[in-house]
């Protein structure tokens, strides 16, 4: 039996889907237009229906082109063994437009799902056509992971093969567990092969079992073996954030816009001035402001596109535009300006009929208006050969700001730019305690993050004089809160475009600049950085200003990113990052982006570090599932360009590599298990609030995604306290071996090591033990020669082992040693 992910995607107001903004004049009117009392505003049309439609593509090159091309596919996707599936929400005229794309329509019974049930692996009819190699193939386990939710248990593997990147004949593999310890191994399966960018990644499974096993073994079609343990996934349980049964929580009672998020955080600055304060990020906003437009004349090439000098609440919402037909022959073209009101006088030719085209009229609007205008142009690639018509009635251009989509909450919004506040809150806010840096809300549309970042705010402010856990953060960190880092596009989505994911700077030429576009202009903070950008060739962020991933002009072209650069330089205690997005249902690190041809990747973190994000994300998730038992799967855990896909210029990336801050990325929401169907059910950037608290729900999601928040500030604390030494060995150890021998290093705690095998003293410039490969544990050295190693080993928090000084030359080498004699 085959059971499907299926996800709810965020449906878009239909008033607010695929509209185009323009006045026409019906064929065949009279040029002088009919009596009107007063201006017409320039509408909505009505839309195309639009519906849900779920979607395959090959792969991330395709994704890229896809998204470049304007549709909205960054959220909601799942890797699947022939490429990307997701969701989108469509009219009949976009589905076409993506097929012409190659990309595949996928029907109700049609995508890939997790098979249920054993199929017999490799003696499955449809593998017996792969043919064995001559060789052996070497088979590795990465991962075997036990979970349980909602009363199901459920087994994740991961496993490579060396031949896993030849297609001809194709490499499968097949996965059998035990019963148990002492159990015999059965149940094959097949293994789903992964793949991006044209290179293998691993083989995986997720299937539900009834009871543990304690083994499994995978088997390659070329013969190779592999065996191991089976681990748990956050089956530990998680240490209680408290045992305080006084201990307060659950304070927010719905969804915020920016305004009143700003307001609660400069209100708990005023509430508790010892543990808090306000920073003001000095960056101020592009604003929750648009130029007024209209597009008149419909969309062919007598279409004319008019943009005020104004913002539209400056005054540009008061302009009107009217093209004029005058009686006679062989008159110029001409502007006429009254106060507001501006007339283009139509030029006419020899014979009395209309002469101006609509590149004339554009030009004329530019020069003559009295700069009442500053952009007039052609309906986007136009060349403007038409003749332009005249007006039924002047034309008033407008903002579009006015025009409130349903449901949106009351009141008007601030126009202009805005200064972020940031919410400080520690007992010692001098620099010396390790900071905490939580960003929400980079993508307007995400209203969880936002709630989920206040809860874990509120949390620490008011159980401060009467929880000891509490105390111990707030005594030993120093805590920035970002609570919406979009504001102006946060409010477009809340008041205007619920789907809005980017800020509200417009940055196109003409091409794309008129406004039934208005929906698809900004930029994504979270691709405008400097690491792993798209300006340098990596693969994820668009140059197109209209795609949903627009990596802006520049780096750093956003002032909203250039603030984040701003916060962490001007305070060098911040050692943590999360930046907190919705709703995927992953947490993940670097490396985060990619090079498409080859997937050559951002450096990925050291071993050492990778164990310690690891550990940390055991534990924040671990205190996710404490509140309803919501698991983060572990294929959704690690670099974020490994388990999603590749995100030029995101803000994880270049905290890390820059300034060396453990910087994660974390999508709230997503899958959760739903016992009564069996099915994985998906959730949406805008849940209701209250919803089903066991399934899709805003309030279920802020709460126990608060709870990972207030992990991390512990984590922090303990990192900043921690001065115990790590302790390193080589397995198994010095000693004589015959003919060859296999060893690695192990850790007491997540540190990286640095050797050398030269007989030199080990720096911080020597080799790095690394992972075998990405996802993986330690790589093995095959010795066959007499070898010595010397090494030492750091961990996160900065000690050394034995308090070696790797930087000087001094007299101790107090480094470790080991010499592995082969006998031969």
């Amino acid at each position: 039996m085959r059971r499907r992910q299926r996800r709810i995607a965020l449906l878009a107001l239909p008033a607010l889907m695929g509209s185009v903004l323009m006045t026409t004049a019906p064929a065949g009117a009279d040029p002088a237009g009919p009596a009107t009392a007063g201006p017409v505003r320039s509408h909505l049309e009505d839309p195309d229906s639009a519906s849900l439609v779920r979607i395959q593509l090959t792969g991330s090159d395709m994704l890229d082109e896809v998204v470049a091309a304007g549709f909205d596919l960054e959220h909601g996707l799942t890797r699947v063994p022939d490429g990307i599936e997701g969701e989108a929400v469509l009219t009949a005229e976009q589905v076409a437009e993506l097929e012409a794309m190659g990309v595949k329509i996928l029907g109700d019974d049609e995508g890939f799902a997790w098979s249920e049930e054993a199929d017999g692996g490799l003696q499955a009819p449809r593998l017996q056509t792969v043919q064995a190699l001559s060789q052996e193939a070497t088979v590795r386990i990465a991962r075997a992971d036990w979970f349980t939710t909602k009363g199901q248990g459920f087994l994740y593997v991961e496993a490579r093969t060396t031949q896993g990147q030849q297609a001809n004949p194709l490499v499968t593999m097949q996965l059998e567990n035990d019963s148990g310890s002492g159990t015999s191994f059965g149940y094959a399966r097949t293994m789903s092969r992964f793949v991006d960018s044209g290179q293998y990644m691993f083989h995986r499974n997720l299937f539900k079992l009834a009871a543990r096993p304690s083994q499994i073994r995978v088997t390659s079609s070329t013969g190779g073996v592999a065996t191991g343990y089976v681990s748990d996934w956050l089956e530990n349980g998680a240490p209680p954030l408290t045992d305080n049964p006084s201990y307060q929580r659950d304070f927010i009672d719905g969804y915020k816009t920016p305004q009143q998020l700003y307001r609660r955080a400069e209100e708990i600055a005023r509430q508790y001035p010892k543990i808090a304060e306000i920073v003001y990020l000095p960056n101020k906003t592009n604003g929750y402001q648009r130029k007024a437009q209209a597009t008149i004349g419909g969309t062919g090439q007598a279409a004319v596109v008019v943009s005020s000098a104004a913002w539209g609440h400056e005054g540009g919402n008061d302009i009107t535009v009217e093209f004029v037909n005058r009686p006679g022959a062989n008159l110029p073209l001409a502007v006429e300006v009254n106060g507001k009101a501006v007339r283009v006088l139509l030029a006419k030719n020899a014979s009395g009929a209309l002469a101006s085209t609509a590149a004339q009229v554009a030009n004329a609007l530019k020069t003559q208006s009295g700069g009442l205008i500053d952009r007039a142009h052609p309906y986007r690639t136009n060349a403007g050969t038409g003749i332009v018509q005249a007006t039924p009635a002047p034309v008033a251009l407008t903002d579009f700001l006015d025009e409130k989509r349903v449901g949106a909450p009351e009141g008007d919004v601030p126009r202009g730019p805005a200064t972020i506040p940031v919410l400080r809150i520690g007992k010692h806010r001098d620099g010396k305690k390790p900071g905490v840096l939580i960003q929400a809300q980079d993508h307007a549309r995400e209203w969880v993050p936002a709630t989920t970042s206040l809860e874990a705010a509120e949390r620490l402010v008011r159980n401060y004089d009467t929880d000891k856990e509490t105390k111990k953060i707030v005594d030993n960190t120093d805590v920035f809160l970002i609570l919406s880092n979009n504001p102006d596009g946060a409010n477009y989505s809340f008041y205007n475009y619920a789907s809005q994911r980017r800020n509200l700077t417009n940055h196109c030429a003409d091409a794309d600049a008129d406004p039934a576009r208005r929906n698809s202009w900004g930029v994504d903070l979270n691709r405008n950085y400097r690491v792993g950008s798209g300006h340098d060739g990596y693969s994820g962020g668009s140059t197109s200003c209209i795609s949903d991933t627009y990596q802006g002009p520049e780096k750093l072209s956003e002032p909203e990113s250039k603030n984040i650069i701003w916060l962490v330089e001007k305070y060098r205690n911040i050692k943590f990052m999360m930046s907190v997005h919705s709703n995927g249902g992953q947490l993940f690190w670097q490396p985060g982006a990619y090079i498409a041809n080859g997937r050559i990747t951002t450096p990925r973190p050291p071993l050492g570090d990778e164990a310690f994000y690891w550990q940390s994300a055991a534990r924040i998730l671990s205190q996710v599932k404490a509140h309803r038992e919501t698991v983060v799967t572990p294929e959704n855990v690690g670099g974020s360009s490994d388990v999603l896909y590749s995100s030029a210029g995101n803000v994880r990336e270049d905290l890390y590599h820059t300034y060396g801050i453990y910087a994660f990325g974390w999508e709230v929401g997503g899958s959760i298990y739903n016992p009564a169907t069996g099915n994985w059910q998906g959730g949406s950037f805008q849940p209701a609030w209250v919803g089903n608290p066991e399934l899709v729900s805003g309030h279920a999601e802020t709460m126990e995604y608060a709870n990972g928040i207030m992990e991390m500030f512990r984590i922090a604390a303990e990192w900043g306290k921690d001065n115990k030494k790590p302790t390193s060995e080589l397995v198994p150890g010095a000693g004589k071996y015959s003919g060859s021998v296999d060893v690695h290093f192990e850790t007491s705690e997540p540190a990286t090591i640095y050797y050398t095998t030269d007989g030199s003293r080990p720096t911080l410039e020597s080799p790095r033990y690394e992972a075998t490969e990405f996802r993986e544990p330690g790589q093995v050295f095959h010795l066959t020669e007499t070898t010595t190693f010397n090494w030492f080993s750091i961990d996160a928090a900065g000690n050394i082992e034995k308090g070696y000084d790797p930087t000087k030359n001094d007299t101790r080498n107090n480094y470790r040693t080991a010499t592995i004699t082969i006998v031969k």
